[in-house]
């Protein structure tokens, strides 16, 4: 995908890869324990719902310096869900089969973000 083909942040890979990484949280921890509900299952999913929500706040922005600063923000999110999904992983709250499929859609998520900011900062180093 060329620069000129996104038109609004759903366009971006960034946002798509870690959107479906969004949805895949709500649908594992539906089968969360009870008790966790104000616990482990709210921090996971308001730190995945993070991700995706500081890629298209970063999209509006004007400046490039305020991109950034959202797209880091969404990378600490997407790494704070990563110990998330190890805690739950290793509670027993996610079966294996599981915690493979959603920690690869996660750190794909994470390196396309890389990317993103890697191609954002080339543009701040090309006005500078």
């Amino acid at each position: 995908m060329q620069i000129q083909d996104v038109k609004h942040f759903i366009d971006l890979i960034a946002w798509k890869k870690n959107h479906e990484f969004v949805l895949n949280v709500y649908l594992i921890t539906k089968s969360f324990p009870r008790e966790e509900m104000f616990g482990l299952t709210d921090q996971i999913r308001r730190a995945s719902s993070s991700i995706t929500a500081n890629i298209a706040e970063g999209y509006g922005r004007y400046y490039i310096k305020d991109k950034l600063r959202f797209y880091y923000q969404a990378r600490g999110s997407n790494t704070e869900c990563q110990n998330h999904l190890i805690l739950a992983h290793e509670l027993n709250y996610i079966p294996d089969e599981d915690y493979n499929k959603i920690k690869i859609i996660c750190f794909e998520g994470y390196k396309i973000l890389c990317g993103l900011i890697k191609s954002t900062n080339n543009q701040i180093n090309k006005t500078d």
